[in-house]
């Protein structure tokens, strides 16, 4: 049976990177209960969920009233994606482009599992907010982070279940940089302080050295995209 519905609770689809880290932040400026979901799907960059515990724990001491809204942690093993896909994200080979225009490391059906995943939990939680870090600004052009498929995959979502869920993109309309600016407004210096040293986005699962940006490798995609907007960034706050 689903608990009653909590107007005021959310539930981030939360990885340990950049953008998840930055959805935590927003969803607990905005909401009196939040909980966090994340999955296991034999990614190559699997250190991100290790970096998971450490950030929401951190985050607790960056504004006093967030400590009592985080709630539980979740975690779904979901190893039967990765056993599906053929992907750079899931096997150990070279990240590039496909005939079909799209790189390989996009996992087919990954954001759609996981938003009916998180939806299900939801459910049973009473949480009407999904919060995710979808974005058609910045991104690799994966087909399951355009708006248009998280709007269809909301009506679906609240057709299936006979709810009224609300799926939360907080990043969907701006680009890396301004993504650091939000970091910024919603959880000051310290919170760019924690996704630098804190959180992962490398797809190669690199810690790597110490970059202005973060950790990683700093030649994948993923990589490239975080060090460029940062870079961005910065530029704007010395104008």
């Amino acid at each position: 049976m689903a608990n009653k519905v909590d107007p005021n609770g959310a539930l981030v689809l939360f990885s340990g990177g950049q953008d998840s880290t930055t959805c935590l932040a927003w969803a607990l400026a905005r909401y009196e209960r939040v909980e966090t979901l994340g999955f296991d799907y034999g990614q190559r960059h699997r250190i991100e969920l290790d970096c998971r515990q450490n950030l929401r724990d951190k985050m607790l001491a960056i504004k006093p009233e967030w400590r009592g809204r985080l709630g539980d942690d979740h975690t779904v093993d979901l190893a039967s994606l990765g056993a599906i896909s053929d992907t750079a994200l899931t096997s150990n080979v070279a990240i590039e482009m496909q005939a079909n225009g799209l790189p390989n490391t996009f996992v087919p059906g990954r954001n759609i599992i996981f938003l009916t995943f998180a939806a299900a939990l939801a459910y049973r939680r009473g949480l009407k907010h999904l919060v995710g870090g979808m974005c058609e600004t910045d991104f690799s052009g994966y087909p399951d982070c355009r708006d248009d498929t998280i709007k269809a995959l909301q009506v679906a979502l609240n057709l299936g279940m006979d709810s009224r869920f609300v799926l939360e993109t907080p990043l969907m309309w701006i680009d890396k940089a301004q993504t650091w600016e939000l970091a910024e407004e919603t959880g000051g210096q310290a919170l760019i302080d924690l996704i630098i040293e804190d959180s992962h986005t490398c797809y190669l699962g690199e810690r790597g050295g110490r970059h202005e940006w973060g950790h990683g490798c700093g030649t994948c995609p993923a990589c490239e995209l975080r060090a460029a907007g940062y870079r961005r960034y910065r530029s704007r706050k010395t104008v």
